[in-house]
């Protein structure tokens, strides 16, 4: 099932967190519902005070009130079978494997087979983990939840909870033991320099649109207090980050490509070529990037061309929408929803659909098999028949 929201839409969500909570993270649910493009994305300031008051007197209507959530961390229960629920994105740390998922639920398994439940503080949704060795890693999630460990994921500490935020954090990556970047919807951002002890926000101007752009400078200028709520909502969200060497990528909705080459200095907005969401985005051995998302649209093109727009679209001609994309070799493994699975070899493309049929939402390689992060749970199959 797709959903188009146009600006209108978009406020909504914002005005009912439950909503948003089931909406955001692209792919949550059985029937996995995913964000398109936004039309009318610069317009949105001018519907912001007529949609907000329609959401005030919804809410009035459905007895909906902020003060009945719980903003107190409460950490993720433990239960007998941790690995039986939606798990969003597992990691290989280089000895044992971590995966993250729904309710704050963290697992982690030497083998891939037998799983044993990390000590979680939070109950929100986690979207991603990112390890820089066997011991530290760090994984995030809804509410800017920022979570960090010392221990290979045994037990885990929070770095940031912002609830009263009202964004998921869609990725996290570390560069080294002190330097990392957390992103999310409505185009949050998070840097750090000292390992996570302090998280600074930071808004991207460089992508905006060039209305968009204009408009918010005029704002700052003249009334700086709704400068700050405009930004809120003025960048698609940011679903997936790679790098390489000093060129740094973020992809994400409205066909969002940017790229930095200076290490997150600055970014560029690179034309678009699709207007649908990416979800993923990985730079192989061959010098190429890749990204892929909604409905089946996987582009590449070289490293060394990416502001020639010269990207070739994939000839996928299932539907699948695609959530995350496997290094293997010179393979490249894209696994979907409905249990679909693309494997990319040279020019070579295939298709296969495992047996239970379950939206895939992560995957790492283990030898001659998949470990898969589905939304039922974790799972292994072979890499092809």
């Amino acid at each position: 099932m797709s959903l188009n929201l146009d600006a209108t839409g978009k406020l909504w969500l914002a005005c009912f967190p439950s909503v948003k909570m089931y909406l955001l993270r692209h792919h949550m649910m059985i029937k996995v519902i995913k964000l398109t493009r936004l039309e009318s994305f610069s317009m949105m300031y001018k519907l912001k005070a007529k949609v907000l008051g329609l959401c005030v007197g919804f809410a009035m209507t459905a007895n909906y009130s902020l003060a009945n959530s719980d903003q107190t961390p409460q950490p993720s229960l433990t239960v007998s079978h941790p690995e039986r629920t939606l798990f969003t994105d597992i990691e290989f740390t280089g000895s044992h494997y971590v995966a993250v998922g729904k309710h704050g639920t963290i697992v982690t398994s030497a083998d891939g087979t037998t799983w044993t439940q990390g000590a979680s503080p939070v109950q929100s949704l986690l979207t991603a983990v990112n390890f820089i060795d066997n011991k530290q890693g760090w994984a995030c999630g809804h509410d800017a939840t920022i979570l960090h460990t010392l221990d290979g994921g045994a037990s885990w500490s929070i770095q940031q909870f912002l609830p009263d935020l009202d964004r998921p954090c869609l990725d996290i990556v570390f560069h080294d033991a002190l330097s990392g970047i957390a992103i999310g919807a409505y185009g949050m951002l998070f840097e750090t320099s000292d390992g996570g002890k302090s998280w600074q926000k930071r808004f991207l101007e460089d992508l905006l649109l060039e209305e968009d752009r204009a408009y918010l400078a005029d704002l700052k200028a003249s009334d700086p207090d709704s400068y700050n709520d405009e930004t809120a909502f003025m960048l698609p969200h940011f679903n997936r980050f790679a790098k390489h060497g000093d060129t740094w990528v973020i992809v994400g909705e409205m066909g969002l490509v940017a790229i930095s080459e200076d290490k997150g200095a600055t970014w560029q907005r690179l034309n678009e070529f699709y207007n649908g969401s990416f979800f993923d985005v990985k730079i192989n051995s061959k010098n190429e990037i890749i990204v892929a998302g909604l409905r089946g649209n996987a582009f590449v093109t070289s490293m060394d061309s990416l502001f020639d727009d010269n990207w070739v679209k994939l000839d996928i001609e299932n539907t699948a929408t695609i959530n995350s994309i496997v290094l293997d070799g010179g393979n490249e493994i894209l696994v979907a929803n409905s249990g679909v699975l693309f494997t990319r070899s040279g020019s070579e493309l295939s298709t296969r659909v495992i047996k239970n049929g379950k939206s895939v939402l992560g995957a790492v390689v283990k030898e001659s098999q998949l470990i898969l992060a589905t939304e039922s749970g974790l799972t292994s199959v072979e890499k092809s028949k």
